[in-house]
């Protein structure tokens, strides 16, 4: 009886997940919040509470030296360590995200998040959220290799950006920010959507981890909140700060691409060197002019000078001071993230409107967190075309307040910012020209001759005589005229060569892969595809027998065909 209420009970919690929902991928998503969570609040630790705490304690001709030590130890482990690995993070996610086989490079790994540490800990002016984003979305790609005939071929970008979301919610301590971004810093008009779920089940688990870890600082890193009201002057204040801010991200995306140039055209050593100096440089001056060397590190003590209420001039030099470290950070090869930079330039340019607003009397005596706030979403969603994420981040950070403003702050930017964005592997969206193609039917891309393979086939004879003979990787196995799934060399690869000839390939048959019926739309086969990220779909009758097949390449041509006879027609 015992036995029997367990089985029902297990089959009432199997009722409340949504069929589309993958049981085994939200178990992982689970499990790789909690790695993220531990690994991130490892790695902010010895960064920040070890190496950059203790170095702001040192003389001020030590700190001075620093960074120019932080970026050649850098170049060191990116150069020889990591064999040339480049110095993105973030970066790196994105790109990774629009790759149809995902790839993170083990050696990679340790080498980019020391490199971060070097950077940043030595007084770097980017954020910890770069290094942060790439742990996760690299322990994500990991699990999904481990775990991959469990949560089926369409998984590899869903935990990527469980990952990334895991590893912002972790630093930020902002599980819904967390997701937000990851969802949205792939696309510049569009989010990913699919992987909403098991990124919100990795961010909230690693969110969960890292404040339970001991001796960790606990809090938002914005180091105030927001406590009154919004009136109509407060309104009137976010449209104006949400102008500034499309313009200053729009600039400031700009200067980072002409500084990736940069870094491309001059010897890696020079850039490190000089942009040692440059640090160092600034470093010094900013001793001498604010009474300490803001342009280290992140910025986060940027939010503590700035409660000593210091003049409207000194802000305004501090704006362009740490504009200028974080650029020279990026084009020296240094590795780290841009949110916090940016988010500190938006607070910065918040004081500065706040200030502006008070002397023309638009202003209140307790607008200034509000202004910080708002100057903070604006810049984010300008910079990385991510609003939402930046409104909430807002509303994690003071406990729901200043939402609205922040929303036409971030609104107002968003349209002055243009297409400008600070990533360049960021896409517009996911399909593109397809969109007005996608209601007709499947026929219209189906192929009928199509090459299969029996199931009494060994995987030699299907990679030699069926991958490479005819240059299919992927080949459906069809046994008479039922059809079994898709056999690829990718499957085959997991195979020891040896035993290629004696093992067949109903071993190593993918019988997970979705299957199409005559009857749908290509909007249809399109929406199956991208949920397992397939390039090609079997098609099947109501008795399972096999129709022919569907691959994107034949939608891609079917667009060019119509696209060129929509042209001629207009010509004529």
């Amino acid at each position: 009886m015992t036995a029997i209420a367990k089985i029902g009970g297990v089959k009432w919690l199997q009722r409340l997940i949504p069929e589309a929902v993958n049981s085994k991928l939200l178990a992982a998503s689970a499990g790789l919040g909690v790695v993220v969570g531990f690994l991130v609040a490892l790695l902010e630790y010895l960064t920040i509470e070890v190496v950059l705490h203790h170095v702001l304690e040192w003389p001020i001709g030590l700190q001075v030296v620093s960074p120019l030590v932080g970026l050649a130890l850098a170049y060191v482990m990116l150069q020889w360590v990591g064999r040339g690995c480049s110095p993105a993070t973030s970066e790196e996610y994105i790109t990774q995200f629009h790759s149809r086989n995902p790839s993170f490079k083990l050696r990679d790994v340790p080498t980019r998040l020391t490199a971060g540490l070097a950077t940043i800990g030595l007084g770097g002016a980017v954020g910890m959220e770069g290094p942060s984003i790439y742990l996760g979305a690299a322990s994500g790609h990991f699990i999904h290799q481990r775990l991959e005939r469990h949560l089926g071929r369409g998984s590899a970008q869903q935990l990527l950006t469980a990952g990334a979301a895991a590893g912002v919610s972790a630093v930020f301590q902002a599980p819904a920010t967390g997701v937000v971004f990851a969802l949205e810093s792939p696309y510049r008009d569009d989010v990913a959507h699919r992987a909403l779920l098991p990124s919100l089940v990795a961010s909230a688990a690693s969110f969960l981890t890292f404040v339970a870890m001991p001796g960790i600082a606990q809090g938002s890193v914005v180091g105030f909140a927001f406590d009154e009201s919004v009136g109509t002057g407060q309104l009137v204040g976010a449209v104006a700060l949400g102008i500034g801010a499309g313009l200053g991200g729009r600039t400031f995306a700009w200067f980072i691409r002409q500084a990736k140039t940069l870094s491309k055209r001059v010897s890696p050593l020079v850039l490190m060197l000089s942009g040692g100096v440059t640090l160092g440089a600034l470093a010094a001056v900013s001793q001498q002019v604010f009474g300490q060397p803001l342009t280290l590190g992140p910025g986060v003590s940027v939010f503590e000078w700035l409660d000593s209420a210091p003049s409207l001039s000194l802000i305004v030099a501090l704006f362009f001071f740490r504009a200028v470290a974080t650029l020279t950070t990026v084009g020296a090869g240094g590795v780290g993230g841009l949110f916090i930079p940016l988010a500190v330039q938006g607070v910065l340019l918040g004081h500065i409107v706040g200030d502006a607003l008070d002397r023309i009397g638009l202003g209140e005596a307790n607008d200034g967190p509000l202004w910080a706030i708002l100057g903070l979403a604006a810049f984010l969603a300008a910079g990385y075309r991510t609003p939402i994420a930046a409104v909430m981040f807002v509303a994690e950070s003071t406990r729901g307040q200043a939402v609205v403003p922040a929303l036409i702050a971030a609104a107002v930017s968003q349209l002055v910012a243009g297409s400008a964005s600070v990533s360049a592997a960021q896409r517009e969206e996911r399909l593109g020209g397809l969109e007005s193609r996608l209601a007709l039917p499947i026929g219209s891309v189906m192929e009928t001759d199509v090459l299969t393979v029996p199931p009494d086939a060994s995987i030699s004879e299907f990679v030699w005589l069926h991958a490479l003979g005819q240059r299919q990787p992927v080949v459906p196995v069809v046994d008479g005229n039922q059809y079994l799934g898709l056999c690829s060399v990718h499957d085959a690869a997991r195979v020891d060569r040896a035993r290629w000839d004696e093992v067949g390939v109903t071993e190593i048959v993918d019988v997970t892969a979705p299957t199409a019926r005559p009857s749908w739309t290509i909007r249809d086969a399109v929406a199956a595809m991208g949920a397992h990220d397939l390039d090609l779909l079997g098609v099947v009758d109501e008795t399972h027998g096999f129709v022919g097949l569907v691959r994107d390449s034949e939608i891609v041509k079917l667009d060019e065909i119509l696209v060129e006879t929509e042209s001629q027609k207009s010509a004529e």
